[in-house]
């Protein structure tokens, strides 16, 4: 699968974030794998800690098996202090797992993020592409209730 996606792509480092990105996407567990890593690096000949310094940098990347929706919770000052609600306490509780965990069915995995960039709309989280703002904690639970129902 990864050599069909390399295939799409010039040879050019300056395409390594790219290829990183839809390399995570397609993959079912949605992580860099050391083996990914190594092809990566081969097809861009580039050395392998150039592709592990950008894995490193880039908080959406994971080189580690994630669930199918992957929810990251902005820990950034605005977010934090811009509603009573503690996000991160309702989604452990909801899904029963903590930071950096993912559900023993592997629907879910719950991570923290750097800003995602709405900080006016606090408190903010992603699940996957899609951004969800202004969360309370019925927010939280009715747009968990939503993914299940696609589980």
């Amino acid at each position: 699968m990864l050599k069909e996606l390399l295939e799409k792509y010039e040879k050019k480092e300056d395409l390594l974030l790219e290829i990183l990105l839809e390399c995570q996407v397609v993959k079912s567990d949605h992580f860099i794998s050391k083996d990914d890593i190594k092809e990566i690096a081969d097809y861009l000949s580039i050395p392998e800690s150039k592709v592990c310094s950008v894995l490193s940098f880039y908080t959406f990347f994971s080189d580690k098996p994630r669930g199918k929706y992957i929810i990251q919770v902005c820990k950034d000052i605005p977010c934090y202090i811009s509603s009573d609600v503690n996000v991160l306490n309702i989604i452990e509780k909801e899904l029963g797992i903590r930071v950096n965990e993912t559900t023993s069915n592997k629907q879910f995995t719950l991570e923290y993020t750097s800003c995602l960039g709405c900080c006016e709309a606090g408190p903010v989280m992603r699940i996957n592409d899609k951004i969800y703002t202004h969360l309370t904690a019925d927010k939280i639970k009715a747009i968990l209730s939503e993914y299940r129902v696609y589980m």
